[in-house]
């Protein structure tokens, strides 16, 4: 168990927790390993093909020593690696089970989801309260983790903070939940067309696919639409590129299930799409209460592909199914988006950064598609004059919105700051920070990025903000600050 230890980095009064959550090389997940041309793929068959029965079996008996204390459904996974080592070669005769989990085995590779860092936090309550003492509250941790090739994904850490504001963090898990999407997956087809025209995709070619799917469709009967289609009037839809942009919609959104005997800790997002080859950056949490008062997590966050960004949203109810939609419409640009906890005025509401210097606000009928935004607020004061942007979701207070700031100064020096919006319309400003809420010490300047304090998220408890967040995109602390305190200097410091 962790307790605080006061100090003063600025006028407001932090109170830094002595925990610290850093990278875990021990944390790995299983993935295909290819570094050779599809013609060395066969190679790898025939080679086996040459081994004896006993050959197999030693070998892979050294494989299941060697690594199934470290990977829950070792034999399912590499059985699936063999699928995919198959399908690229055309192989299809009847091996039997030792050599076809044996090429599994040859064609995968350990990965350390944090061997370089581990950062950007945000937080929210567990959807599970129950067995907790009075005045503690479970909560559900994300986290950006830095792997080899600078390869980010996303992962969990679960926990309970107890009535006297210390932390305890749950034990993590002996495996790690690598979650596969699941092919019962729905689209609708309205709004899978609507972003496709905002794709710029020929929609007259486009027809002939969703010519034959009904509103609802699955994955596999898009699939199939795209065969029929493409044997119909396939040099159209090559020429305009159609079902190359159909494919990568639809892989861009998915849905992934957390297998019963995994636990919340072990769950991770890692990237799946070609959005997101190169990375799943910065998730931030919310639970959102709707106006009939259902709860859902939604997460945004960034994919990037190596070259761009694609705005994206995670949704769930338990942390265990899980979907991931593309954030769709003009002003879905940049990274940085947090939604709002509830609606306002019957919509939606996010914080943006559409052109990656200012705050705005923008406000949907629908939480996939955002059309208008309004400029916030301008980088004003000396620490943030290069940018500013959102530290994660407004959080409610009777002010206010406290709205979570960073800003980027001299150095690129980041600082996290605060504004508070008016509880009825949050485009007016009640108080923002003159000065940093945190800032860099010396202690925590140094890491993979340098000078730099982050977060995605924070939450309320027991009249007091706990405030997770990053420091030098290296490892994660936690602070807790008195909201009161926090609101009278938001409001003495004026817009």
């Amino acid at each position: 168990m962790e307790h605080p230890t006061e100090r003063q980095r600025t006028e407001i009064r932090v109170q830094n927790l002595s925990i610290k959550l850093q990278a875990n090389i021990r944390r790995v997940i299983l993935l295909p390993f290819y570094i050779m041309g599809q013609a060395n793929v066969g190679v790898i068959f025939d080679r086996v093909d040459r081994l004896s029965d006993a050959e197999v079996g030693e070998a892979l008996a050294t494989v299941a020593d060697g690594f199934s204390r470290r990977h829950r459904r070792l034999d399912e996974t590499l059985e699936e690696h063999y699928q995919i080592a198959a399908r690229l070669v055309g192989r299809t005769d009847g091996l039997s089970p030792s050599r076809r989990l044996l090429i599994g085995a040859y064609f995968s590779m350990e990965y350390s989801l944090e061997s370089a860092a581990l950062f950007n936090p945000s937080i929210v309550p567990h959807p599970d309260q129950s067995g907790l003492p009075e005045g503690s509250l479970r909560f559900v941790m994300s986290l950006r983790a830095v792997g080899e090739g600078h390869l980010s994904s996303t992962v969990f850490q679960t926990g309970v903070i107890n009535s006297d504001l210390t932390i305890r963090l749950d034990p993590s898990g002996a495996f790690s939940a690598h979650c596969r999407s699941t092919p019962d997956r729905v689209y609708h087809k309205g709004l899978f067309v609507r972003k496709l025209a905002e794709m710029g995709v020929h929609l007259q070619h486009a027809g002939a696919v969703f010519d034959r799917l009904d509103e609802r469709f699955t994955i596999r009967k898009l699939d199939r639409a795209v065969a029929e289609a493409q044997e119909q009037t396939g040099a159209a839809l090559s020429a305009e590129n159609v079902i190359g942009a159909i494919q990568w919609l639809a892989r861009a959104n998915y849905q992934l299930r957390l297998a019963p005997e995994d636990e919340i800790r072990d769950l991770i997002l890692f990237p799946r799409s070609e959005s997101e080859a190169r990375g799943i950056e910065d998730m931030r949490l919310v639970r959102f209460v709707d106006d009939d008062g259902s709860v859902t997590y939604y997460g945004t966050y960034t994919g990037f592909d190596g070259e761009h960004i694609l705005p994206l949203m995670m949704e769930t109810k338990d942390f265990r199914t899980l979907n991931v939609h593309t954030l769709n419409g003009d002003r879905v640009q940049n990274k940085g988006m947090a939604l709002f906890p509830r609606r306002l005025d019957g919509h939606y509401v996010m914080c943006s950064r559409i052109d990656g210097q200012n705050l705005y606000l923008m406000a949907s009928d629908m939480p996939y598609f955002w059309e208008t935004a309004t400029l916030l607020a301008e980088p004003r004061h000396s620490w943030e004059l290069r940018i500013i942007g959102n530290c994660g979701s407004p959080l409610e207070t009777p002010e206010g919105w406290l709205l979570l700031t960073h800003g980027v100064g001299p150095m690129r020096r980041y600082c996290l700051g605060a504004m508070l919006l008016d509880l009825d319309d949050p485009f007016r400003i009640r108080g923002r920070l003159k000065r940093p809420l945190i800032a860099p010490t010396e202690e925590e300047r140094e890491g993979y990025v340098p000078n730099v304090v982050y977060s995605c998220g924070a939450l309320i408890h027991r009249g007091r903000l706990v405030l997770p967040y990053a420091v030098s995109d290296t490892a994660t602390r936690v602070a807790t600050i008195a909201l009161d305190e926090l609101l009278e200097r938001l409001l003495e410091d004026g817009p």
